[in-house]
């Protein structure tokens, strides 16, 4: 009986001793700090020219990650971006951001800063014209400024979203119903209508391509059409608003499929054609100028369920026509833009993953 009295009285001490918060930041800290060691000995090696197979999170990874209320915090920074600043507090707010960013100020349209009065016209500044020429003598150019983190042919129904790293063109995209507003030149056997893919390409002698193109916080915020084509459908999917910075790219597969995003579809000369903005941490509020139905980020929503929208009606197939370089939306900080389309085989990307681009230039020649 002495003993577990003793037993009872050291355990409430330990008990007593030991300190949840602590422990908690000792663990958590713990864990950043060893995940953060294992990225910098993969840089070490990439340097080196050795490549690196990418660390993908795990399920209960990606779980604890979208339990953080990315939404919610999303929702109260565009509110605060809409906050009109003091006069006198322009110029130090606008210029920190400007040189923790490396934003070029000389290429916007208006470069006093006191002109921007709260951070989100800051953040939608336009560029003056002439800084942006659009290539006239290819048919696909860069629809925004960015980093390219990956492009190619879409292979297996799966595109990468960074080299190594993939998702479901079928899971980014959804059913495909609403490709009856596109012709459908290719015959397909009644028996075997093929993969999704397939269903997509519409034309002989053609394959499905893809290019994604990641904006950081310092790039001009706006994104354009990225060639001639007719856009006959918008579906809006509700989701996760995690970062989709390179690195996070390269650590959850399937990024791009767990986010909120807008996938605008339609065709161009050569075929089917989409765009999808993705959204991202404090990037909640997508917008697309000629619809003025579209409402992101939500405070509820249905996991899993999208919404489907068509520009093209039972009575004029036409839809909304966009010209190559015309103004197509926006985005309230950094986010991605993924490309996907048919071209004939012979098409050839003009690209290393990596580099930088600017809204205009080419994407790829045939």
């Amino acid at each position: 009986m002495d003993t577990l009295r003793l037993f009872s009285k050291g355990f409430l001490g330990l008990q007593a001793r030991v300190r949840p918060l602590p422990l908690l930041i000792a663990t958590g800290g713990g864990y950043v700090g060893y995940n953060q060691y294992g990225h910098y000995k993969d840089r070490q090696l990439e340097k080196l020219g050795i490549e690196v197979q990418p660390r993908i999170a795990n399920g209960f990874q990606v779980t604890i990650y979208k339990s953080i209320p990315t939404r919610l915090l999303s929702r109260a920074w565009g509110r605060l971006n809409q906050v009109d600043l003091p006069t006198w507090l322009r110029k130090p707010i606008f210029r920190l951001y400007i040189w923790t960013f490396g934003v070029n100020m000389k290429e916007a349209a208006i470069e006093d800063l006191q002109h921007y009065r709260n951070l989100g016209e800051f953040f939608r500044r336009k560029l003056k014209p002439q800084v942006r020429p659009v290539c006239d003598s290819h048919c696909v150019i860069s629809p925004a400024d960015g980093k390219i983190l990956h492009f190619g042919r879409v292979k297996n129904c799966e595109v990468e979203q960074v080299k190594g790293v993939t998702y479901s063109l079928e899971t980014f995209l959804g059913p495909h119903n609403w490709t009856e507003n596109l012709p459908a030149n290719r015959s397909l056997d009644e028996d075997d209508p093929g993969t999704y893919q397939d269903a997509l390409v519409t034309k002989e002698g053609n394959e499905l391509f893809h290019c994604v193109v990641y904006l950081a916080p310092g790039d001009y915020h706006c994104f354009h059409s990225p060639t001639d084509w007719r856009v006959a459908h918008r579906r809006h999917f509700p989701g996760s608003l995690m970062s989709v910075n390179p690195g996070v790219a390269r650590w959850i597969k399937e990024l791009f499929c767990h986010n909120e995003r807008v996938v605008l579809s339609g065709e161009w000369t050569h075929g089917f054609f989409s765009l999808t903005a993705v959204g991202a941490t404090n990037v909640g509020s997508i917008r697309i100028y000629f619809d003025k139905e579209l409402r992101t980020n939500n405070p509820r929503y249905n996991k899993g369920s999208f919404n489907d929208f068509k520009y093209a009606s039972n009575n004029s197939q036409e839809g909304v026509s966009m010209r190559k370089g015309e103004h197509l939306g926006e985005f309230n900080l950094g986010s991605t833009i993924v490309l996907l389309f048919e071209a004939p085989r012979d098409f050839t990307f003009n690209l290393k993953a990596g580099q930088k681009i600017h809204f205009g230039e080419p994407l790829g020649t045939m």
